[in-house]
């Protein structure tokens, strides 16, 4: 004796109508869309690496807090040590700011290499505008 199936299932399931919402249509894939914007964030990645690397990322151009001394209500001297490649020069940026964080004075200071072991020391005395609690070396790029 044979069974003969007396239904079949259908390959989706069937909901009694106005029962359940609407179903929605498969979606549409659109792979330029994912590619298109993957190429973007990859150019963008890429033009953000190099402005930080311009800013802070040469490593010919190292500076390096010795100390600061003198502090009073106008200012500290502040004493760094730069490396330079020989016969180079570069342009550091000095900071000093008060005990709650605030910058109270910067400057842009020329540097030229000295001849030596390739480090330049400099001592420079640093105006502001109030009491500073700490002066920092915030990069020292190429000159010009």
């Amino acid at each position: 004796m044979t069974e003969t199936p007396t239904s079949t299932t259908p390959a989706t399931p069937v909901f009694p109508p106005g029962r359940y919402g609407h179903r929605r249509d498969a979606r549409r894939r659109r792979p330029w869309l994912v590619a298109g914007l993957a190429v973007v964030t990859l150019i963008v990645g890429a033009l953000v690496s190099v402005r930080l690397y311009k800013n802070y990322g040469d490593p010919a151009y190292d500076a390096q807090v010795v100390n600061f001394t003198d502090i009073a209500d106008d200012g500290l001297t502040l004493r760094f040590r730069v490396t330079i490649p020989d016969g180079g020069q570069a342009t550091c940026v000095l900071r000093a700011r008060a005990k709650d964080g605030a910058t109270v004075g910067t400057q842009e200071l020329p540097v030229s290499d000295q001849p030596g072991d390739g480090a330049t020391a400099v001592t420079h005395r640093l105006v502001t505008t109030a009491k500073p609690f700490i002066g920092e070396v915030l990069r020292c790029r190429p000159a010009g």
